[in-house]
């Protein structure tokens, strides 16, 4: 052997326990080359185990989006009752006016739509009076 292989013992000859240590190790190397060799063609592993990344990154993204949804109904639900707090706010002002206001008490502080009222229906049945006594 030459000195690349092993350092020179007595003689000129590598060592004995030097050639057993590098054929030890050259073992280990080489077994897991050979373990990496048949991960790389283990092509129902590699399948098996895209799946399962491709199922984890699926339910991350459903979780995600659920939550999304989650947050967007919170939203919303709270926007409604705001919206039907404030529309029986409104209600509830517009009955207390209603319930304050007499109507003899608007025609005592406002007659002249009542007297227009009273005109107007005067003229109305002074037009079909007219009309009757034409048709005879």
């Amino acid at each position: 052997m030459s000195e690349k292989n092993g350092k020179p013992g007595q003689n000129g000859k590598p060592d004995v326990a030097a050639l057993r240590a590098e054929i030890a190790q050259t073992r280990v190397e080489l077994g897991e080359t050979v373990q990496a060799l048949a991960a790389k063609a283990d092509v129902k592993a590699r399948a098996t185990e895209k799946v399962e990344q491709t199922k984890q990154k699926v339910k991350a993204q459903a979780s995600e989006a659920g939550q999304r949804a989650l947050d967007a109904a919170h939203l919303a639900s709270a926007k409604v009752r705001s919206a039907a707090g404030q529309a029986g706010d409104r209600a509830r002002e517009t009955a207390t006016q209603v319930q304050e206001s007499d109507p003899v008490d608007q025609v005592r502080r406002r007659p002249i739509p009542f007297v227009a009222i009273v005109a107007g229906v005067a003229a109305v049945v002074g037009v079909i009076l007219v009309i009757r006594g034409r048709r005879r």
